[in-house]
């Protein structure tokens, strides 16, 4: 039984900020196989009302947040009568962030998340980070403020929870380098001519992950294993010269260890975020799942190739970011943002996407920013100068789109 391991032990108290999205909605899943061993604190979404009622009426939160403050009547009305405390807004979801707790999952998409991820960053005791955004943006601020309150951070990417879990406490020092696996996303054998006709329903196809649009797009051009290596270098202190990529289609080993010896250390599992969720909530120790097993005598291949960089720029941008420094990881991310939301309403290409963020980060300035309000401010002018790229190289893609694929 699931909640077995947490018979006879206080309820972890936990919030999910999130929960609608795809690791929220992971993580709650977890949660309520196990109503005895976890205590929900407060659970966030952005928009989508509906799913939040209907997941504070299964789990009985103590607060529910709806970030659009116009959804408020709709979340009080659908919680009407449980018990559970309704609030609306941008300073109500950081109070809910703010709420003491054992354990927060940061599991807000992109630099919105900043915030409120930050705000539970210096009032949870565990912090399990799937916005890597946090750490690509404000890597330096965002661990000060965790080592300032003493704030355990384990990550959630299946990536880097592979690693976390292969490095077990190793010394720095026998690190050869990191593996980081990437399944190379819909188009990893097209050609860049056939990727300039490429949808936003093709796009957001991703053949093994199940994602939102945004990350299912950044895997598609690749920004998304570039994002990650930052957010590597942030975690486990590596220099970005030893923390490799490498194109692994088939999603079991999920990243690796190479140490000074020449031992190469692997996590492997099916391709499901609940594993990686699940070691961080139950983190130090392990929790069951219903996950699906490896069954390594059904496997006829495990497969590797080095990533092009040619073909998916975006991941040579990402590691020129990180080796500049100061700012420009936060402009690389917010130029990103707005050009894949640029694509997903068909105002620019699919291959624009690196051609606005190589732009942005040629012209706009980035200080090294000492505060989240530095970082706020980088990302408010990388947004602008994007808008303006787009609006100076904006097409309409004429291609009808495929409705059988529609979004």
């Amino acid at each position: 039984m699931i909640g077995s391991e947490t018979a006879g032990r206080a309820p972890k108290r936990v919030s999910v900020l999130g929960a609608t999205g795809s690791i929220g909605t992971s993580t709650l899943d977890l949660l309520a196989r196990d109503r005895e061993g976890f205590a929900i604190e407060a659970l966030t979404a952005h928009s989508r009302v509906d799913d939040l009622i209907a997941a504070a009426r299964r789990l009985k939160p103590a607060v529910a947040v709806i970030g659009r403050a116009d959804l408020y009547p709709a979340l009080k009305d659908g919680l009407a009568g449980t018990g559970v405390e309704a609030a609306a807004g941008h300073d109500a979801l950081i109070e809910a962030a703010e709420r003491p707790v054992d354990w927060a999952i940061g599991g807000i998409v992109g630099a919105a998340g900043l915030e409120p991820t930050l705000a539970a960053a210096r009032n949870a005791k565990v912090l399990a980070l799937a916005n890597k955004e946090c750490l690509v943006c404000a890597g330096a601020v965002f661990k000060q403020e965790l080592a300032r309150h003493g704030t355990a951070l384990v990550p959630v990417d299946s990536e880097h929870s592979a690693i976390f879990q292969v490095l077990a406490g190793e010394r720095p020092e026998r690190i050869e380098r990191l593996i980081l696996t990437a399944s190379g996303g819909p188009f990893r054998t097209l050609t860049r001519r056939e990727m300039a006709d490429v949808t936003p329903a093709q796009a957001v196809s991703h053949p093994k992950w199940s994602m939102g649009a945004k990350i299912s797009i950044d895997s598609a051009t690749m920004m998304n294993k570039g994002l990650e290596v930052i957010e590597a270098f942030h975690l486990f202190d590596v220099p970005e010269p030893r923390i490799d990529v490498v194109i692994h289609p088939q999603s079991v080993i999920h990243s690796m260890v190479e140490y000074c010896d020449g031992a190469v250390l692997a996590q492997l599992g099916e391709p499901d975020m609940r594993t990686p969720i699940a070691v961080a909530l139950a983190w130090p120790d392990r929790m069951p799942t219903p996950v699906k097993r490896l069954d390594f005598a059904q496997m006829s291949a495990l497969t590797f190739a080095a990533p092009d960089e040619e073909r998916f720029p975006c991941l040579a941008l990402a590691r020129a970011a990180l080796q500049e420094g100061g700012g420009v990881p936060t402009l690389l991310n917010a130029a990103n943002e707005v050009a894949v939301q640029a694509f997903l309403r068909r105002d620019i290409g699919f291959l624009d996407i690196p051609e606005v963020v190589e732009r942005v980060l040629s012209v706009c300035a980035a200080p090294v920013p000492r505060t989240i309000a530095d970082v706020l401010a980088i990302d408010a002018d990388a947004r602008r100068c994007a808008e303006a790229e787009i609006g100076a190289c904006a097409r309409t893609v004429v291609a009808a789109p495929d409705k059988s694929r529609m979004l």
